[in-house]
């Protein structure tokens, strides 16, 4: 929206991460409440509520909680209000107030009241616990918190939109990611902000750290530090260890393509996809839908195409060789009679207007955030969108997986978590969307959905691969792009 104040976009809309609550004082007025949300509403501000503090004969004082594009709106708002004669007691920024002490706690889960409750949960009786897990080690799964809780960890070198802001600013979104883990999967996180410097330091403080973790969970590693740090722990570890960076936005973007296809009656063998960044997230969504099936894929980094045999960085040369196909001179010719496209790069970085050269009811997943590559007035007619804003349609939003795939893989003892088993998540999360909800152009569900997590826990738990895990032996299950395929088409 344009005329939100100083520094507004013509893109810019209110959002919930800037909500205030103004408290205000005016003279008596037999319309005061009235006049104080048209007041906030002529400047752009999304007025949620109105509540009022206390009333005498002469005056009242209220606090009225509005939603601002940023900062800086919130400043034009405030000082409008003074210009029309409010007096403005305290202005609260109430996403800062939810973080204050932090976004978590740690809670025990046995009483400490008495003596004899001491004497179990801590000394003298606790060395018997540990005497028995020293002895039997996968005791430690039953009867430590390892078997549910998750490590969250970073380096602080790739924080959301921020870039490299060091792991004590890191910290923050840490904390979220861990209330998160717990509110839609049950499991325990705790973030290890790491002080370290480069690979070699992140992997040798993790290896140290895993004993009292059942899963390793990396976040906000920049690129492409990250595919070494993965691997090498992966290979280290008997526990998962999963980049959500990468394979949770890669696990979404599959569930909508997915849909996408149910929608417009395409196949995911033969989609034509243009994946356009390739970056952590961009290597991970092109891998998944190369291991899904797709056959027709062309990955676009900043300098073009990329093509096998050019002078590429590693994880670069893996995807082109695997995609093949036509060596294409350039996006805009890379997108003729494409079916999909999806975007992890930035706004501006390609031109939206070579989305008209697509096939007819193109799928377009403008995925950079905090702004779109794609504006929804500038898409092609009958496309379907999906971005990483919650205020346009169908959010990828990681919270649909890390949660349930980790429940998942908890809960069945899995050492690591496989291709198949983000297969089977990604279907999961898109089987939650129902055919009425498809029908109006849904392709991912809510991340409140009421099933949704559970449906991909159970998902996970099912494709983990019995001989795999400690104490179980079979056959491992059905699995990879084939059942995939068979299970979309059903």
């Amino acid at each position: 929206m344009s005329g939100t104040g100083p520094g507004a976009g013509p893109a810019a809309v209110p959002s919930p991460s800037y909500s205030t609550t103004v408290r205000v004082e005016a003279a008596a007025s037999g319309h005061l409440l009235g006049e104080v949300a048209l007041a906030l509403g002529s400047r752009g501000a999304q007025v949620v509520g109105i509540d009022l503090v206390e009333a005498t004969t002469t005056g009242a004082r209220v606090d009225v909680t509005f939603n601002a594009v940023d900062e800086r709106h919130v400043e034009h708002v405030t000082a409008g209000l003074v210009a029309d004669g409010y007096t403005v007691r305290s202005v609260s920024d109430r996403t800062f107030l939810s973080h204050l002490g932090g976004a978590i706690e740690v809670v025990p889960r046995t009483g400490i009241r008495t003596r004899d409750e001491l004497s179990r949960v801590y000394t003298p009786g606790v060395a018997r616990v540990a005497t028995r897990v020293a002895a039997d080690p996968q005791a430690a799964w039953n009867l430590t918190i390892k078997g549910n809780t998750v490590a969250v960890v970073t380096d602080g070198t790739a924080v959301l939109g921020l870039g490299d802001v060091g792991p004590l600013a890191a910290l923050p979104v840490m904390e979220g990611k861990a209330a998160l883990f717990k509110s839609f999967g049950g499991v325990n996180a705790v973030p290890l902000c790491l002080d370290v410097s480069g690979v070699d330091e992140i992997v040798a403080a993790v290896r140290a750290l895993a004993p009292g973790f059942g899963g390793i969970n990396l976040e906000d590693i920049g690129a492409p530090a990250c595919f070494e740090v993965e691997a090498r722990l992966q290979d280290a570890l008997d526990i998962p260890v999963f980049h959500d960076d990468q394979h949770g936005t890669a696990v979404v973007v599959l569930a909508a393509l997915l849909n996408a296809c149910r929608i417009t009656g395409r196949d995911l063998v033969d989609l034509r996809t243009v994946v356009v960044g390739v970056g952590a997230a961009g290597t991970a969504i092109a891998t998944m839908l190369l291991d899904a099936g797709v056959r027709h894929l062309v990955a676009v980094d900043r300098t073009g195409p990329l093509h096998a045999g050019d002078d590429l960085l590693p994880h670069h040369r893996a995807i082109a060789e695997r995609a093949g196909g036509p060596k294409y001179p350039s996006l805009a010719e890379a997108v003729v009679g494409a079916d999909a496209v999806i975007g992890v790069s930035r706004r501006g970085a390609w031109d939206p207007a070579v989305l008209g050269r697509m096939a007819s009811d193109p799928i377009v997943f403008a995925l950079a955030n905090p702004e779109p590559e794609v504006a929804l007035h500038e898409l092609p007619s009958g496309a379907i969108l999906a971005t990483g804003r919650s205020d346009l349609p169908n959010q990828v939003n990681n919270a649909l997986c890390f949660p349930g795939i980790f429940r998942g893989a908890l809960d069945a003892r899995a050492p690591r978590i496989t291709a198949e088993m983000e297969q089977a998540a990604a279907l999961a999360i898109a089987d939650a969307v129902s055919d009425a909800e498809r029908q109006i152009g849904v392709v991912v569900p809510s991340m409140f959905h009421a099933q949704v997590h559970h449906a991909v826990a159970a998902a996970v738990r099912a494709a983990v691969r019995p001989a795999s895990v400690p104490g179980h032996g079979g056959e491992p299950t059905p699995g990879g792009a084939r059942a995939l395929r068979e299970a979309h088409r059903a």
